[in-house]
């Protein structure tokens, strides 16, 4: 039965719905310590986060057992911080990857989750919470709520100017909220402004050649492009690739010089992955795929750039271990190469990074 009773509610305990807080009229079936406000609210979280931690809530939302010592207590305690540490982990990750991947109404309540948690662990004032005030914010920004990322980016901006040891990734994100914002908004001067701040706060904290410093450069180039400062924007979209291609390629080289393995129960075989999250490598697609979009429509002058994206996104598919987009990538890249009538050295190349996608595909199968 999912319908909360209220006179089965004790006196002055108020149950709000998670999504909304509005008062709850049904409750998880399965945890029995989550409530909603309706049907909706409890597909719309059921559908984004709760299916996957459902289990994971019931430690966290009823009493702690008596303990016989303070030893014991304090231990208690600890692994109750650890769930929650993950659970914020794994929330924000889980949102993060519906947002790359624009699915912005189901990264709401695993972002809200991950604040919750937050707001649990290190209180209402911690620097801990703008990562999710962050989060829903770019997430009102894709359902083209604008007054309300304004509301959950200002609160962030406050969280961070009390803070005494915020650190430079977090002003980053804070930066390039605040770009998307502005781009919103149609205020490019605004959003150059804080992409700048978010590229130099990212390098400082990862190298200006790292790809989490790339978001802040690939934000940058939209503006240029939208702004018809092609040359400006072609530059940027290169070091985009540039950097992504680096560290892909690098994984690449090492998987396929060492294939080194790792085999489970039923003797399957997996190779070395991308070194990524799920929510970095749904950006990394994004990412790719949009500069790719873009160099295809002007593929007639720099078929080379077409195919470099092409390329690197061969390599991303591969270590992800899709050898079937690797290989639709792949193909494109040489049907490009031929069509275009490139060296032969360029047409090996591809056809040498074909071949052992083909030769790795029937391996692991």
């Amino acid at each position: 039965m999912n319908v909360i009773y209220p006179l089965a509610v004790p006196k002055g305990r108020r149950l709000c719905c998670e999504v909304c807080e509005a008062p709850a009229e049904r409750v998880c079936a399965a945890c029995t310590v989550t409530y909603y406000c309706g049907v909706v609210h409890q597909k719309a979280d059921w559908d984004s986060i709760h299916e996957k931690i459902c289990q994971l809530l019931i430690p966290l939302r009823t009493s702690m057992p008596f303990y016989n010592s303070e030893e014991e207590r304090q231990h208690g305690l600890q692994q109750l911080q650890q769930r929650q540490k993950y659970l914020i982990e794994f929330c924000y990750t889980v949102a993060q990857k519906y947002l790359f991947e624009g699915k912005h109404e189901d990264a709401v309540p695993a972002a809200l989750h991950s604040l919750r948690f937050r707001v649990n662990l290190y209180g209402l004032s911690s620097v801990e919470l703008v990562p999710a005030y962050l989060l829903l914010a770019e997430a009102s920004l894709g359902l083209g709520r604008i007054v309300q990322a304004e509301e959950y980016l200002f609160q962030a901006q406050w969280t961070v100017l009390k803070s005494t040891d915020c650190s430079n990734a977090t002003h980053s994100l804070l930066h390039r909220n605040l770009g998307l914002l502005y781009i919103a908004k149609k205020n490019y001067e605004e959003a150059r402004y804080h992409l700048a701040n978010d590229i130099y706060f990212a390098s400082c904290a990862f190298g200006t050649e790292d790809i989490r410093t790339s978001g802040g450069y690939f934000h940058l180039a939209n503006i240029f492009y939208d702004l018809k400062k092609l040359d400006l924007a072609d530059t940027l979209y290169t070091k985009v690739s540039e950097i992504w291609h680096a560290y892909l390629n690098n994984h690449y080289q090492v998987l396929s010089q060492a294939h080194t393995q790792q085999v489970d129960l039923l003797g399957k075989l997996f190779e070395n992955d991308t070194g990524l999250d799920e929510a970095q490598e749904a950006e990394a697609i994004r990412i790719l795929t949009s500069i790719l979009n873009i160099r295809e429509s002007t593929s007639d002058k720099a078929p080379q750039k077409t195919i470099f994206v092409l390329k690197i996104l061969v390599m991303l598919y591969y270590l992800m271990m899709n050898s079937s987009k690797a290989q639709e990538y792949g193909m494109r890249a040489l049907s490009l190469a031929k069509e275009q009538q490139l060296d032969v050295h360029e047409q090996s190349a591809i056809q040498e990074l074909l071949s052992l996608i083909s030769t790795e595909d029937r391996r692991i199968t």
